[in-house]
């Protein structure tokens, strides 16, 4: 724009509605959120909700294999430490837990990016198009909450193993594995799905840095982009994406309460 004529720069103005009081402007932008109007990128001279098309499977692609691992491998990994309770396997579980949950992801992902691709140079440090190129983004992404989640699997399930209904099916002869897992991990699950959520959710803002880490072509690195180039009709449905995709993941976790508890539906 700094060589364009007084000419060209007016009709661009006037095609992204520039040429408007704030006001209107205001008013077309909060309409246009409910008639599929987004509005259209300054930099990149598109639909924003086009643009947010192309970026979103690939942050959907990221957050639903990060999501998978951290259920897949939090949760098993409290339940085994709770059982195993104040032994070697319990405390090595805890201790790698804590490291996890204080380190920034954002920081794993340099520490990653100097180890795999600097120094050893077997894995690529940016891009797409293999599954080499999720390891490291799936892996610094997904620490955190793993380890969230196996710590508080951990101490919800410690709480209910000395109920009294559990030492009832004890000494029915059941063994303490199925004690465990059909009637204890139920009960404690939801304070887990709770954490859960809030994982999920911090996921979702935490991609944005992660994804500019690792050059990762979606929503989080065009928003950052788009920031940087002053985009604003980007950045404003960015962040208002990343809210809804919050508040959705809320409205889930308090959905889930009802399946894992009935009482709960009785109210």
């Amino acid at each position: 724009m700094a060589g364009a004529s007084d000419s060209a720069k007016e009709i661009l103005r006037t095609n992204l509605g520039l040429d408007m009081p704030l006001w209107q402007q205001y008013i077309k932008s909060f309409v246009g959120l409910f008639t599929g109007d987004t509005g259209m990128s300054y930099y990149y001279a598109r639909s924003v909700s086009d643009l947010f098309a192309e970026r979103m499977i690939p942050t959907i692609s990221l957050g639903s294999i990060v999501l998978g691992l951290t259920i897949v491998i939090g949760i098993p990994l409290g339940v085994l430490a709770a059982v195993k309770h104040n032994t070697l396997l319990d405390r090595i579980t805890m201790s790698s837990a804590v490291v996890g949950s204080t380190l920034p992801n954002f920081i794993l992902g340099i520490l990653l990016i100097f180890i795999f691709s600097l120094k050893l140079r077997i894995l690529q440090s940016g891009g797409i198009g293999t599954p080499q190129h999720f390891l490291m983004p799936v892996i610094a992404l997904s620490v955190g909450p793993i380890a969230n989640v196996a710590r508080l699997t951990r101490s919800s399930l410690l709480d209910v193993i000395g109920q009294e209904h559990l030492d009832c099916a004890r000494a029915k002869g059941m063994r303490e594995w199925k004690v465990v897992l059909k009637h204890g991990l139920r009960n404690a699950l939801i304070p887990v799905i709770t954490i859960l959520g809030a994982q999920l959710s911090a996921m979702i803002g935490g991609s944005v840095v992660v994804e500019t880490v690792f050059a990762w072509p979606g929503i989080g690195t065009l928003i950052v982009s788009s920031a940087q180039q002053r985009d604003f009709p980007v950045v404003v449905f960015g962040v208002l994406v990343i809210s809804a995709s919050v508040t959705f993941v809320n409205l889930l976790v308090d959905l889930s309460y009802g399946l894992l508890d009935p009482r709960i539906r009785d109210h």
